[in-house]
């Protein structure tokens, strides 16, 4: 297994979301990648209560350059990561990688950091001071994913993700979440 990810063999690439650029993704991905409130509860609000999470990694590890870049963390410093899948009865929707510093997980009193399979924005939108900083976009070849993943997601086409760093009481964490078509198709 990659050591730094359960989902991807490398790191995806991501593009700066710039104003006004929105005419490049398509409709149905728009809706989700500019959704400005928790895709979870918008998940439950169509779907209702069966909406699920799996957890596929959990761990302290070296996070990706471009991550670390966005987190403004050195080199060779660890971050928590978890990676996910929530699905309806088994059918993926989004799959998500969070990368969480130590110092976030402090101000967030810990909470960040024993989640299981409790939806992370369940917890990160009840934060009042909650702030998104920056986002990027990406449109995810399917090499990019780990053979598992892309069975288990049946991934054979592309698939677009966001990434936003967010911020608690001004420290940051990472979450990369990837649209699997079953949500788009909604």
């Amino acid at each position: 297994m990659n050591t730094k990810s359960y989902l991807f063999r490398r790191e995806p690439d991501w593009h700066e979301h710039r104003r006004g650029s929105q005419h490049y993704l398509p409709e149905t991905v728009q809706s989700w990648a500019y959704e400005t409130g928790s895709l979870t509860q918008r998940l439950r609000d169509y779907y209702g209560n069966r909406i699920a999470v799996t957890l596929l990694f959990h761990d302290w590890r070296k996070p990706y350059l471009g991550e670390s870049k966005h987190l403004h963390l050195r080199s060779g410093r660890y971050g928590l990561i978890r990676e996910v899948m929530l699905h309806i009865d088994g059918k993926p929707l989004i799959l998500a990688r969070t990368v969480i510093p130590e110092e976030t997980i402090k101000v967030a009193h810990r909470n960040l950091a024993h989640l299981g399979t409790r939806p992370l924005g369940e917890v990160i939108f009840s934060y009042p001071k909650l702030e998104r900083l920056t986002m990027d976009l990406s449109l995810t070849q399917p090499g990019i994913w780990m053979q598992q993943v892309k069975q288990t997601a049946g991934i054979t086409l592309p698939i677009w993700g966001r990434r936003t760093v967010y911020a608690i009481h001004n420290r940051p964490l990472l979450v990369s979440e990837f649209f699997m078509p079953e949500v788009l198709s909604y």
